[in-house]
């Protein structure tokens, strides 16, 4: 599943909207139905308006009725890189970390970076954001 999920957030990546900053980022996160739904960053003149991939695939999902998901592939890099091999692993930034932490277990959800198909590395919320301030807090 880890490969469909990467092939997905590279596919998610070439409907990037990256016109000021030229740094394409597909996501692709799967739900806990087994349903993958796709994101891609979107920027803004008024940069503080961009929103991620990341966030684009979460709210995507949750304003759909989804809120149980098991892992996100993330594929990000400068648009002129070839499509299937990336330079380097974009890696979620911290407010998408703490999107993700709304909806997830930190502990058994993963988060996989990812190259191209072949190389990529996967964490889990955890490693990413330890120490974690959620939803289970205000209870």
């Amino acid at each position: 599943m880890e490969e469909k999920l990467i092939r997905e957030a590279l596919l998610a990546r070439e409907y990037s909207y990256a016109p000021y900053s030229h740094y394409l980022v597909g996501a692709a996160l799967l739900t806990g139905e087994d349903i993958i739904v796709t994101g891609s960053n979107i920027e803004n003149a008024s940069y503080g308006a961009t929103n991620c991939a990341e966030r684009t695939a979460f709210f995507k999902a949750v304003s759909e009725g989804i809120h149980s998901f098991s892992m996100i592939a993330i594929a990000g890099g400068p648009e002129n890189e070839p499509k299937d091999h990336l330079s380097g692993f974009a890696f979620p930034c911290g407010i998408c970390r703490q999107v993700m932490r709304e909806f997830c277990d930190p502990d058994t959800f993963r988060v996989i970076v990812a190259r191209s198909v072949e190389d990529y590395q996967v964490y889990t919320l955890s490693d990413l954001l330890p120490e974690s301030f959620g939803p289970d807090h205000l209870s």
